[in-house]
């Protein structure tokens, strides 16, 4: 297809962007691709990517009354461009997450002032609508982990396609380590993620934005090698066949184990407890499932892994007993 060449662009213009094209496609039907991308000064690949995504939204959150778009690669028709435009009904619950989600995204950092504002007004204007709803929605709050930008820099890395210096808390470890990375994509799993290139470990890494403690956009280019996306869709950690095996058992306060950690296996034991049989590319980071575990489990295997578990809790141990000495003699 002819057009300019695709361009990064960050997520807040790209919705800025779909909204606007709803209604231009709904005043032109038949439009060609190349006059409306033209228009919106992008290129037509860019146009039929917005067009992948646009027929999974509509005006209800069960699902229906989905936006009917498609095009021929030549001219784009939406066929029921009158049905969407029905009036709105929300039911309560409806009602009070669009109102929970629109106070949530006016709080987003890189949200131009001119956007937050028209979305304060479209809000009170619900609120005014809902009803009992708009009063239990306000009992409700939505908060982004990314303090300080975090989320907004990812972004704007990406869309530019520059380099990130962070500094960056492992708990695994309990340690901050200075680190350079090429962003990949934001990804949402229960928490927010950036998936990047680090280039201190050399391989593809995935860091929590909450546990970002500083981050600046460098002027360096980011240049990740060719990886395959990951299919997220069935948890974030997704332990290869190559990753170090680990034995872990628990007795029956620990069971919750088996459905929070991946696993290969997980066998019963007499007491009702279980031995699971995990792995994991950073078996280290299991010492913490240990401390968390006290009484209620103990890592069998790889023998290494289990003494220095057994080591971290005889160092905290040590430690509670010297604050509380500390506290006796005061």
């Amino acid at each position: 297809m002819a057009g300019k060449p695709v361009r990064p662009v960050n997520a807040i213009d790209q919705t800025r962007r779909m909204l606007s094209l709803v209604t231009y496609l709904r005043e032109r039907p038949g439009a060609r691709v190349e006059d409306v991308a033209r228009a919106f000064g992008i290129s037509e690949e860019e146009l039929v990517a917005d067009l992948d995504v646009l027929p999974m939204c509509g005006t209800s959150f069960r699902g229906g009354d989905l936006l009917d778009i498609d095009t021929d690669g030549e001219h784009i028709w939406w066929h029921n461009p009158d049905d969407v435009a029905e009036p709105l009904r929300l039911a309560a619950d409806e009602a009070t997450a669009l109102l929970v989600a629109a106070r949530a995204v006016a709080t987003l950092p890189g949200l131009r002032e001119g956007d937050r504002q028209a979305l304060l007004r479209a809000t009170a204007k619900v609120e005014a609508a809902a009803g009992e709803a708009a009063v239990s929605s306000a009992r409700l709050s939505v908060t982004f982990e990314s303090e300080g930008g975090v989320f907004a820099d990812v972004d704007r890395a990406i869309a530019e396609r520059r380099r990130l210096w962070i500094r960056y808390y492992s708990p695994a470890r309990d340690e901050v380590t200075e680190r350079e990375i090429d962003p990949i994509r934001l990804v949402s799993v229960g928490h927010t993620y950036v998936e990047a290139w680090c280039r201190r470990s050399e391989a593809r890494r995935t860091f929590r934005l909450d546990r970002v403690a500083e981050i600046k956009i460098l002027d360096e280019p980011s240049a990740p090698p060719e990886v395959e996306l990951r299919d997220l869709s069935l948890g974030l950690v997704q332990p290869a066949a190559e990753d170090p095996e680990v034995v872990v058992e628990v007795g029956p306060g620990g069971r919750w184990v088996a459905e929070y950690y991946p696993h290969d296996s997980a066998d019963e034991l007499p007491d009702g407890g279980l031995r699971i049989t995990l792995r994991t590319p950073d078996p280290a980071s299991l010492r913490r499932l240990a401390l968390r575990l006290g009484a209620d489990g103990r890592i069998v295997a790889p023998q290494d892994l289990a003494d220095s578990a057994r080591e971290a809790a005889r160092a905290a141990l040590a430690a509670y007993e010297q604050v509380e000495a500390r506290g006796a003699a005061g």
